[in-house]
């Protein structure tokens, strides 16, 4: 596990094009090993900006959409479309705008009425299937990781004092009780979210300053749940200023 970098940028605009910008020098240099990098999304209003500008980015055309293997940290448990979703969301601003190969899209699924536990379940077959013979933890070893945090210091679904943050068996779980609407989701557990070369936090905003000041400054994870996510190589936090305000002096 790797200790936080973090890297400050002046406002959440800044840090959008910034995030983009070496999001896509990240794909381009996975490509040029000759691997399919894995990226795993996450929803929220500064991701949205990045996989917009993503998008839009000259660079964007250098990536071969083709050959990267995306995935989802958490997801709203609604119907397939929902505007709530975070598929829909990273469609809208991203995957609809560049030529993916759908079969390499693995959205969450959605509320079909089979529940959520039996959707947690699915999700977590399909990582194992997606697993390589060095892979371990029930989920292929992802390149990047990008998770948003709340003023309460949740990340993916996961919330303070969840029981989910104990589960150590399964790579996906429902949850029901969200204290955010609507409470019904899906996440990934710290043994999936542990598992990325690089764990990139991107976050903006005054309201989140103090979650993230306790994060990067080592808070318990059962308190703090985005203080327990580790890159395997790298773990990134990128911030403007206003969400950097409370970190702690070194």
């Amino acid at each position: 596990m790797t200790s936080p970098t973090t890297l400050v940028h002046r406002d959440a605009e800044a840090l959008a094009h910034a995030v983009a910008a070496r999001l896509l020098t990240r794909l381009a240099d996975v490509q040029s090993e000759g691997r399919i990098p894995r990226l795993v999304l996450t929803g929220g209003r500064v991701a949205a900006v990045v996989y917009r500008a993503v998008a839009e980015s000259p660079a964007a055309s250098a990536i071969d959409w083709s050959r990267v293997e995306v995935w989802w940290g958490d997801e709203r448990f609604l119907p397939a479309g929902d505007p709530d979703r975070n598929e829909t969301q990273n469609r809208d601003a991203l995957l609809s705008k560049v030529a993916v190969d759908p079969a390499r899209v693995h959205p969450m699924p959605a509320d079909t009425g089979q529940g959520a536990e039996a959707a947690a379940s699915a999700y977590a077959e399909e990582l194992a299937a997606a697993m390589g013979p060095d892979d371990v933890d029930g989920v292929p070893t992802f390149d990047v990781l990008m998770l948003g945090v709340g003023p309460d210091g949740h990340m993916a679904s996961l919330f303070p004092g969840h029981e989910g943050l104990r589960v150590a068996d399964r790579a996906a779980i429902a949850v029901h009780d969200s204290p955010k609407p609507p409470p019904t989701r899906i996440s990934l557990t710290f043994p999936a979210l542990n598992r990325s070369h690089e764990v990139w936090f991107v976050v903006s905003g005054a309201d989140k300053a103090k979650a993230v000041g306790l994060a990067v400054g080592g808070a318990d994870r059962t308190e703090i749940p985005s203080a327990g996510p580790k890159g395997l190589d790298r773990t990134l936090w990128l911030l403007d200023e206003a969400a950097a305000a409370e970190i702690p002096a070194r």
